[in-house]
C-alpha cells in the first residue's frame, strides 16, 4: 500500500558560535534567503542530533570546528506562496534549532553554501548594512547571555 506524499515540516540545526564578543555570520548562496547573512546551518541527517548537525554544518560551510555547548531556542520559519500580503498558503516549513558554540578553530572561509563569513559584534549586528535573515539579532543577542555561563 502506498501513501501519499505529505508535506512535512523539515528540522534544521543553525551554529551560532561565540568568540570574542563576536557571533560568525555567513550570506547563503541558494534558496531560501540568498544574498541574505544568518548563521552557519542546514538540515539535520537522520541518525545525527541537532548539535552534531550545527557544528558539521559549520564545519562544511565555513571551515571553522566548534564545541557545541547547548541548545539556545528553536525558530519556526514558514516559507508561503506569494500574495504580496504574507497569507499566502505554506508551501515550506522548517524548524531550525539554535545551537550555541564555542569556537575552537579555523579560519572562517565561505564554502558550501555561503558567498562569504564574517565575525561581527554582537552590540549593533542591525548596523552593519548586511541584510539579515529573521531573528538572527536577537538569537546573537541571547547568545551574548547564555554564553555567560560558559565562561
Amino acid at each position: 500500500m502506498t501513501t501519499p506524499d505529505v508535506l512535512r515540516p523539515v528540522l534544521g540545526a543553525i551554529a551560532v558560535v561565540w568568540h570574542q564578543d563576536q557571533v560568525l555570520l555567513i550570506q547563503r548562496k541558494t534558496q531560501p534567503n540568498a544574498g541574505w547573512w544568518g548563521f552557519p546551518g542546514g538540515h539535520v541527517e537522520l541518525g545525527e542530533t541537532a548539535m552534531q548537525a550545527a557544528v558539521r554544518e559549520l564545519f562544511e560551510e565555513t571551515g571553522v570546528r566548534a564545541q557545541p555547548l547547548e541548545y539556545l531556542t528553536n525558530i519556526d520559519v514558514f516559507l508561503r506562496s506569494e500574495t504580496g500580503d504574507g497569507t499566502g498558503a505554506v508551501h515550506k516549513q522548517y524548524l531550525l534549532t539554535a545551537v550555541l558554540c564555542r569556537y575552537e578553530s579555523g579560519t572562517a572561509t565561505p564554502a558550501d553554501d555561503a558567498l562569504q563569513a564574517r565575525w561581527l559584534p554582537v552590540a549593533g549586528l542591525e548596523d552593519h548594512g548586511l541584510e539579515l535573515i529573521d531573528q538572527v539579532a536577537e538569537v546573537a543577542r541571547l547568545a551574548h547571555i547564555v554564553q555567560e555561563r560558559h565562561t
